[in-house]
């Protein structure tokens, strides 16, 4: 799905072509997620440090992505420079996000909802925002996450499905929860209905945490099994920043799977007896 996505290169005309690299890529179908990249902050080749490791044709990707590609390469590789542009604008959206400024422009789109909103039924509409489940390339689609159940869920459009998640990062929802703590939903009861206007929840309320992972379907779906050995397959999504764990949610978690632990235990002995 990822190498597709990649492959997908949107046709453009010359008048197109003839705006920003930037511009035109954003207004593309599928690019609803990104938000703009300031060019101050692509030109800083700090900021891309690493990147040229990642991405080939770095330089002339780069050329083309900030508009000062050479005319003559411009026509002979322009189909795969595309390519790898998308890729270093995605690695670099990634970084941007994280920032103030870049935490700042995505704010704008959560309180447009533009990600849409979450489908389970006791989120209350909670709207969703864009996060990874790995940081590198090609490994994995984005997901959208909703800060009320703390559970990941495919985009319904196709189009935003096969959007790489390394773009957004393991870390931007929950870096955006830390730096803006009022958007936090409360984890029950009535969800307000902008986002700016939510209040920090005390902390007896995120007793009722659940997060999972969606479990893929697998071949042996249809098959019986008991239901201690279906609980202990099933995964969970672990909000991270950075690779660590919140540590609010590590312990809710332990504690969590303690109980799980035990419920199990319980499941086991009662399907010895039968």
């Amino acid at each position: 799905m990822l190498g597709r996505a990649v492959d997908d290169i949107s046709t453009g005309s010359d008048s197109e072509y003839s705006n920003s690299w930037i511009s035109w890529f954003l207004s593309s179908k599928g690019n609803e997620y990104f938000c703009e990249v300031e060019e101050d902050y692509i030109l800083d080749r700090f900021n891309l440090t690493g990147l040229n490791n990642e991405v080939s044709n770095y330089a002339q990707a780069l050329d083309l992505i900030t508009d000062n590609l050479d005319d003559d390469i411009q026509d002979e590789l322009r189909g795969a420079l595309d390519v790898q542009a998308r890729l270093l604008y995605g690695l670099i959206h990634a970084r941007w996000i994280v920032t103030a400024r870049g935490l700042a422009k995505m704010l704008e789109k959560f309180k447009r909802v533009d990600f849409g909103r979450c489908p389970r039924v006791l989120c209350q509409s909670q709207p969703l925002l864009p996060v990874g489940l790995s940081d590198t390339p090609y490994e994995k689609s984005v997901k959208l996450y909703c800060g009320r159940c703390e559970d990941v869920y495919s985009p319904k459009s196709s189009r935003h499905g096969s959007i790489d998640g390394a773009y957004f990062g393991t870390s931007f929802p929950h870096l955006l929860f830390l730096v803006y703590p009022s958007l936090l939903p409360p984890k029950s009861g009535p969800v307000d209905p902008t986002p700016t206007s939510r209040s920090i929840e005390n902390d007896s309320s995120r007793k009722s945490r659940r997060v999972k992972e969606e479990p893929e379907i697998s071949e042996s779906a249809g098959e019986t099994g008991s239901t201690a050995s279906v609980a202990l397959k099933a995964e969970r999504y672990r909000p991270r920043i950075y690779g660590f764990q919140l540590n609010e949610t590590a312990k809710l978690q332990r504690w969590q799977e303690a109980v799980r632990d035990r419920q199990i235990a319980r499941l086991e002995a009662l399907e010895d007896l039968s």
